[in-house]
């Protein structure tokens, strides 16, 4: 059965189905960004509320800004912004419900004009991103906004019509001033230590260059709260779609499947209200950075201390990596021994038991992520989860080895083929300058951390660049898993 607001009396009883009247909801929440991520869990989120008789004055409108969100516009308009969720247990139970929070999506190339009037109406007061870690658009050696950003050339001609987040943002909110309405609170579930902070920075950055006297009108009206998001969300395969025709019997173009955890820890600072989060388990807090740290260093660090070793030891799916014994006491090592000594204390949270419960949730077999999603776009996570850690550890004379050892593997990833002979397809938007300079380590072994562009000084670090040498030259003569077993054998030694 076709997924959709007729047919949705009429599905399984295994599914459960909005409790609330769709057409009663208006558009509060302005979203960028909707993927599979923001479905398993911002809008996950609203929907319960929903459920529970309230915000319904904060349904949400989402927008895609680049050409790939074009399906995501048609999928939803031929659901009526309907989806399936299905959270996927480890003993291999599903609990199915549809999701109705999305009630409406525009499509910023086909109308920008349309975008920016929805998101300068008086109705919206939230403007929320998961536009990924390189949709800041900040570089990484300065951590300044990038204004060679072809995108960001064009909106700021005069009379351009804005293609680009910011443009778009920026160009609402001007219109809002000059209407004499209140900014609306812009905020971050990307993972980026400081989301909300680095969002504040890069927006003044591009309405300084638009407009200064907007600029600081937004410094003082304008909030950014930092938020810390966690729901293990792979891509959806086409398993997912069948399986939920063949057990549930509905027939969702794009459904989501996630895993049963889920948190948010976000910054109770919004200037025009917030729906009532906390009442479906958001926590609210005046500081979010412990929490925060302590996802980015240990679970999505450890994802990519997972992944490159992973592959080129042969694996596909993340939780087989998991489920390795080698690999598990890996990932604890490095959580143990590196990461949790540059962690602060996290109100509420017991750090051994978050630890243990993240090799757990990595190996639920139900979830089936790929190694290849988390080895993609490695130039944009390693330095903003992995290269911290180190650089804190450098300077505090505490251990490197095991990170040293996981930027390694990366570099070894890069070169594009694998133990095997076999090509490996690498995805990065750097791809095309990484890969030459992974291949060219051969002759020169620390050429892929001299670059600047992504490491920083890190190379002047000799410390750090021992034991990186140390690690290439193992994964090149004996390969991934003997190199992870010497490792852990001088980690104990």
């Amino acid at each position: 059965m076709q997924l959709n607001a007729q047919t949705l009396e009429r599905l399984s009883d295994a599914v459960e189905v909005p409790t609330y009247d769709r057409n009663d909801i208006t558009v509060g929440i302005v979203h960028f960004g909707v993927g599979g991520f923001h479905r398993a869990h911002q809008a996950m989120y609203v929907d319960k509320l929903l459920r529970l008789g309230q915000a319904r004055a904060w349904g949400i409108c989402g927008v895609g800004v680049l050409p790939g969100d074009r399906r995501m516009k048609d999928v939803l308009e031929a659901q009526d912004g309907l989806y399936i969720l299905a959270l996927k247990h480890g003993d291999g139970t599903w609990d199915v419900s549809v999701i109705g929070s999305i009630v409406d999506y525009l499509f910023a190339p086909d109308d920008p004009e349309a975008v920016i009037e929805k998101i300068a109406a008086e109705s919206t007061r939230i403007v929320s991103l998961t536009i990924t870690e390189g949709g800041y658009n900040f570089t990484h050696d300065t951590g300044e906004f990038d204004r060679e950003n072809p995108d960001i050339v064009h909106d700021l001609r005069d009379g351009a019509a804005p293609t680009s987040t910011f443009g778009l943002i920026v160009e609402a909110l001007a219109r809002r001033r000059a209407r004499g309405l209140a900014s609306p609170t812009i905020m971050s579930c990307d993972n980026i230590e400081g989301n909300g902070t680095v969002a504040r920075k890069m927006f003044l950055a591009y309405a300084e260059m638009k407009d200064p006297e907007l600029a600081a009108w937004m410094r003082t009206e304008t909030s950014f709260p930092n938020s810390m998001v966690d729901r293990i969300t792979p891509v959806t395969t086409v398993e997912v779609t069948q399986a939920l025709s063949t057990r549930f019997g509905v027939d969702d173009q794009w459904p989501v499947a996630a895993e049963p955890f889920t948190s948010w820890v976000l910054e109770d600072s919004f200037v025009l209200g917030r729906p009532p989060f906390e009442q479906v388990g958001v926590q609210l807090v005046e500081d979010v950075a412990p929490y925060e740290l302590m996802k980015l260093r240990l679970l999505n660090a450890s994802h990519q201390a997972l992944c490159y070793f992973g592959y080129l030891s042969g694996y596909r799916l993340v939780h087989e990596v998991a489920q390795d014994p080698l690999f598990a006491e890996f990932l604890l090592s490095y959580m143990d021994d590196e990461a949790t000594p540059t962690l602060a204390p996290v109100p509420g949270v017991d750090l051994d038991e978050y630890k243990r419960t993240l090799i757990e949730r990595f190996s639920n077999p139900e979830i089936r992520d790929t190694v290849a999603r988390l080895c993609a776009e490695s130039s944009d996570r390693i330095p903003k989860w992995l290269l911290p850690v180190i650089r804190e550890n450098l300077i505090t004379d505490r251990h490197i080895r095991l990170s040293a050892a996981i930027v390694a593997s990366w570099a070894r990833y890069a070169e594009g083929v694998d133990e095997d002979g076999e090509p490996i397809d690498v995805v990065d938007q750097m791809k095309d300058s990484l890969v030459p300079i992974a291949r060219s380590q051969h002759e020169n072994p620390t050429a892929f951390i001299e670059n600047q562009s992504v490491f920083g000084d890190l190379a002047d670090y000799p410390r750090f660049v021992t034991a990186y040498l140390w690690a290439l030259d193992s994964l090149h003569r004996v390969g991934a898993r003997k190199t992870l077993e010497s490792l852990l054998e001088k980690v104990q030694s």
